[in-house]
């Protein structure tokens, strides 16, 4: 039996003619393909059609043989398909990941630099939360990520690429709008935004703040991310400390304004896994710092 048996037998038993079979799909002669049925059948020893005027139709070993054939046809096309890609080995890859917001500096310049070494590898990016960003890091699943220092990832290593202030961000018709600067006893009684427990680094280093700064806030709302907390404070007219890219993201009704003196400061690194042993992030971490000149160069 023989792959072409399978195939011409699949073909005139979904068409249910061997004249339709023949020129519209197989492109052969209609006498050739009933000999070929013909021997199918005396090869299985059973007869799989019936030849009627009105077409064909399968008997009942002819049914149950369909669904085999489909199969030992859908799997030839499987081993061939594993066959090519054993044959052509995939691209080598390499999994980038940013805290949100950080794509806007970073990705461009990642890229570019890949690229000049590696044409032809593969990259793939995510954005998420940093907790998430040093567990994806933690099981394989990303290369390198630009996030914070999160502490309770002790299978990481770290480098700092930037440090940025805090600034406030405020609606752009608030009292505080029209100063220069804000000293931080001023946000005490208006609306506050804190950030929640998915940013826990960010959240210590406001928290710690405050306390520096011997004001006592109780936050009105928490916000998961840099979206949510702009909405809050758009909406309840409220007031957030957050970094300073923030500004990259800020809506028209919202502005930022620098806090007075010692303000609090937050690290951008880029982690990776002590036993990732890719030749890509090798690479990629022996130039970080002509990709932290390149970024620094492009956004002051």
């Amino acid at each position: 039996m023989e792959l072409r048996h399978l195939r011409y037998f699949v073909a005139v038993a979904e068409e249910g003619s061997l004249t339709v079979a023949a020129e519209q799909r197989l492109h052969t002669a209609q006498p050739s393909l009933s000999r070929q049925i013909r021997d199918l059948e005396y090869e299985v020893g059973a007869q799989l059609m019936i030849r009627s005027a009105r077409g064909i139709e399968l008997t009942a070993a002819g049914r149950v043989f369909l669904d085999h054939a489909r199969l030992a046809l859908a799997q030839v096309d499987a081993a061939g398909e594993a066959a090519r890609r054993a044959a052509q080995p995939a691209k080598p890859s390499f999994a980038l990941g940013f805290l949100t917001g950080k794509e806007i500096d970073w990705l461009p310049e990642a890229i570019r630099l890949l690229r000049d070494e590696l044409p032809n590898i593969e990259i793939t990016v995510s954005s998420q939360y940093s907790p998430d960003l040093a567990d994806a890091l933690v099981r394989g699943k990303l290369d390198v990520a630009f996030l914070r220092r999160e502490a309770r990832a002790t299978d990481l290593m770290f480098k700092v690429v930037a440090t940025e202030p805090f600034v406030v961000v405020l609606p752009s018709d608030h009292r505080l709008a029209s100063h220069e600067v804000i000293n931080p006893q001023d946000i005490v009684g208006e609306t506050f935004i804190a950030v929640s427990n998915t940013a826990p680094v960010t959240r210590e280093v406001i928290d710690d703040y405050l306390r520096r700064s011997g004001i006592d806030i109780r936050p009105d709302h928490e916000a998961d991310h840099m979206a949510m907390a702009m909405s809050f404070v758009a909406s309840t007219h409220g007031v957030a400390l957050l970094p300073a890219y923030a500004r990259n993201l800020l809506p028209s009704s919202l502005i930022s304004r620098p806090l007075q003196g010692d303000a609090p400061t937050i690290d951008l690194v880029v982690g990776y896994s002590r036993t990732n042993a890719s030749p890509i992030l090798k690479l990629f971490l022996s130039r970080i710092d002509d990709l932290i000149a390149r970024v620094s160069k492009k956004t002051h």
